[in-house]
């Protein structure tokens, strides 16, 4: 009997099994072999790598829309081409920086001496006027968003900025020409108004004068308080705000300390 030679009986079969294998190579079917997923593509940034690009641009956006709204804020106001004056009035202009300073206006704003602003006794707050240092020549537009100047022979008291737009920082008080170009109410009619006395050095003065005319002005609301400054003012504020019973008031009215003025509130 004889004996094959080991493995001889295999050959067709490893043959076969060489065919089989390459045909599978060359079929369709290879597509779903299972390989490692292509990595992402780099065209379009995904959405966290946008997040961190957006980021400085919309912060580098804000910083400069508050940058434009703090010009805008401390800009001279704007008026229409050829507006004519509605009032003009002449007197001595000062200034007031600190102590108020960041401190709220008659306006309900916070006080900023770097903006063009100024402070009028009788003009409705939000007035634009124009104001003419009568020595140099220099003008400016400003809005009237406080009250003031309490100090007899003053009309206007102006920001630190426009103080010195209008060469008053110096010299701390000029003669100037203010014109009124612009107001959100009648000058003449309508508004409300007040006394405002003093300043007194303290509150014992101030006390008395406002127990004084509680007493003398039944229907009149009376009230005392302390300036940035230190000084101590009585407020009076008549029966519906009205202006002629202020003024009559205002006129009847004497201290000796201090001084009388009639202030509109709106």
């Amino acid at each position: 009997m004889k004996v094959g030679r080991p493995g001889y009986g295999m050959a067709p079969v490893l043959v076969l099994l060489a065919i089989l294998l390459l045909s599978s190579c060359s079929h369709p079917r290879r597509a779903h072999v299972n390989f490692p997923p292509p990595p992402e593509t780099t065209s379009e940034p995904s959405k966290s790598s946008e997040a961190s690009h957006a980021a400085p641009a919309t912060d580098k956006h804000s910083a400069e829309s508050k940058s434009n709204n703090a010009d805008v804020d401390l800009a001279e106001p704007v008026i229409p081409s050829g507006a004519k004056p509605l009032a003009t009035e002449t007197g001595r202009a000062s200034w007031y920086g600190p102590p108020y300073h960041n401190r709220r206006g008659s306006n309900g704003e916070v006080y900023n001496m770097h903006a063009m602003t100024a402070a009028h006794r009788t003009l409705p707050l939000g007035s634009i006027v124009r104001v003419t240092n009568v020595k140099t020549g220099h003008a400016a537009l400003v809005r009237i968003t406080d009250r003031g100047p309490f100090i007899s022979g003053r009309v206007l008291d102006l920001s630190l900025a426009a103080a010195r737009k209008l060469d008053i920082y110096q010299p701390g008080v000029a003669e100037v020409k203010v014109e009124v170009m612009q107001t959100p109410a009648p000058l003449e009619t309508g508004g409300k108004w007040a006394v405002q006395i003093g300043g007194f050095p303290d509150e014992e003065e101030a006390a008395k004068l406002a127990d004084h005319l509680e007493l003398r002005y039944h229907t009149a609301k009376v009230k005392r308080f302390k300036s940035p400054a230190g000084q101590w003012w009585v407020r009076v504020r008549v029966l519906a705000d009205d202006r002629q019973r202020a003024k009559d008031l205002a006129a009847e009215t004497e201290t000796t300390e201090g001084a009388v003025f009639l202030v509109r509130l709106d």
